[in-house]
């Protein structure tokens, strides 16, 4: 699927590195994928308006305030593996606020996004839960969902001693057999666009490798990171080393592009997918 301009542009500055990258760059890298210059510009002017991306003297981009709460939870990707901890069979639980009217509508866009990334799904209406498994338990969780965007009227609580009903509910509110069968056709596919990487032009592997990582990134970083008496790991962790050999290939194949406009970098430019692709980075 091809990218939105304002979606390319905030994964293609994410690759910078104390750096800026000129609107050439942008433009040029666009066309790759059949985005107007026109669009760009446009997609350039309303996220500087909205403080997603900053613009320095010489008139070069880089992403914005705004923009890096989420794209360090993004970049969060290779530690995947580290943010869990032994489960007790807790919930760190969210219990939303107030947010009916038109001037609320974006606190529950960021709501939904903080939620979706960090892998809480409905119990009820108005509660939301995750098991607690993550390292910095309820707290560390708690300061990951504000950065990211859950409104202050929110409350964030631990739960034990569900009732056995409630508790096997909780724990059947992710789609375990669809998160296994993404997991194996995503590490499936890398390996092959892996293999066929070598024998495609420079541009084809500079697209090829952008969207297909962009995909698996999406499945890693909107992961639930679910213990393993909820489901097993080892798919997961298939695709996270899969996808770890895949992202050195696609710095690869943007490497060249990159250094030509004296633009530094450091990771694939689909390494910080945003949630516009889910409509919910509003």
């Amino acid at each position: 699927m091809k990218p939105t301009a304002r979606s390319f542009v905030l994964d293609l500055l994410s690759t910078l590195h104390r750096g800026t990258m000129p609107v050439a760059a942008l433009v040029e890298a666009a066309a790759l994928f059949e985005i107007p210059e026109n669009s760009v510009r446009v997609a350039l002017t309303r996220l500087l308006g909205a403080g997603r991306v900053e613009r320095d003297e010489r008139g070069r981009y880089r992403l914005g305030e705004e923009a890096g709460p989420v794209a360090r939870h993004v970049s969060s990707w290779r530690r995947l593996g580290g943010r869990t901890r032994e489960w007790s069979g807790a919930w760190v639980s969210v219990l939303e606020g107030t947010a009916g009217t038109r001037a609320e509508r974006p606190a529950r866009r960021r709501r939904a996004r903080a939620l979706e990334f960090l892998g809480f799904r409905t119990l009820a209406p108005g509660i939301s839960l995750r098991p607690d498994n993550l390292r910095g338990g309820v707290s560390g969780l708690g300061d990951s969902l504000r950065a990211l965007g859950l409104p202050e009227g929110d409350g964030i609580a631990e739960l034990r001693n569900l009732d056995p009903a409630s508790d096997a509910r909780a724990r059947e509110l992710w789609d375990v057999p669809g998160l296994e069968s993404s997991y194996r056709s995503l590490t499936d596919e890398l390996r092959h666009s892996r293999r066929a990487l070598a024998g495609l032009s420079h541009q084809d592997a500079m697209v090829e490798s952008f969207l297909l990582g962009g995909r698996a990134l999406r499945q890693l970083v909107f992961d639930p990171l679910l213990p393993e008496a909820i489901a097993p790991p080892e798919p997961r962790t298939e695709l996270l080393e899969t996808m770890r050999d895949y992202d050195a290939l696609g710095r690869t194949a943007w490497a060249e592009f990159l250094a030509r406009y004296d633009v530094p970098h450091r990771e694939t430019p689909a390494d910080t997918r945003m949630a516009e692709d889910r409509r919910l980075a509003g």
